[in-house]
Formats: structure tokens, C-alpha cells, sequence
């Protein structure tokens, strides 16, 4: 299962961690990230020890997707030392995910 982000404990999770981290920003609402939603928990135990990954409800941590600019979701953003180093805006195969995961792994 992927972590729950939220605006309390993103920064501690994601921006300090020393591994890569893939965070999920969605809504329960929204179809096509519903369609991602399994990816994302696959990817949390292929990825377990490797990589974080994470997912934040834009409806209830507003000030984060706010910060990282979100307006379109399902986007999952890609961070390493911190920062974003890749973005991937709509649903996709998981193979694009493990694609731009192991580049940063």
C-alpha cells in the first residue's frame, strides 16, 4: 500500500528522504486516477526499500498540491535529493513508472 501524503507530513516524508520518491496526487472522484490507484500500490512493493511512494488527496491537502502547482490529476511527480526530477501528468502503463523509477533507483 502506498503511504498517505499530506500537507502535515509531506516535507518529512518526501523532501528529506534519501531515496526516491514517487508521489501520486489524486482524488476519489476522478476515473482515470482510480485507473492508476493499483499501479501505484504495485509499485509500492516492487519498490519496497528502494523508493517511497506515496499518494496525496488533493481535495483534503490542498496547500500541498497548491505548492507543486497541481492542476490536472491524476499527476505523479518523481523527487530525488528533494527536488523533482520527472512528471507524468494523466494515466499511464505501468511501465512508464518503472521506467522513470529505476533511472532514479
Amino acid at each position: 500500500m502506498a503511504l498517505e501524503l499530506t500537507d502535515a507530513n509531506f516535507d518529512e516524508i518526501v523532501l528529506k528522504s534519501d531515496k526516491p520518491v514517487l508521489v501520486d496526487f489524486w482524488a476519489v472522484w476522478c476515473g482515470p486516477c482510480r485507473m492508476v490507484a493499483p499501479i501505484v500500490d504495485e509499485l509500492s512493493k516492487d519498490y519496497d526499500g528502494k523508493a517511497i511512494i506515496g499518494k496525496v488527496d488533493v481535495d483534503n491537502n490542498p496547500e500541498t498540491a497548491a505548492k507543486f502547482g497541481i492542476r490536472n490529476i491524476p499527476t505523479l511527480l518523481f523527487f530525488k535529493n528533494g527536488e523533482i526530477v520527472d512528471k507524468q501528468v494523466g494515466a499511464a502503463p505501468k511501465q512508464t513508472f518503472v521506467a522513470k523509477l529505476d533511472a532514479l533507483v
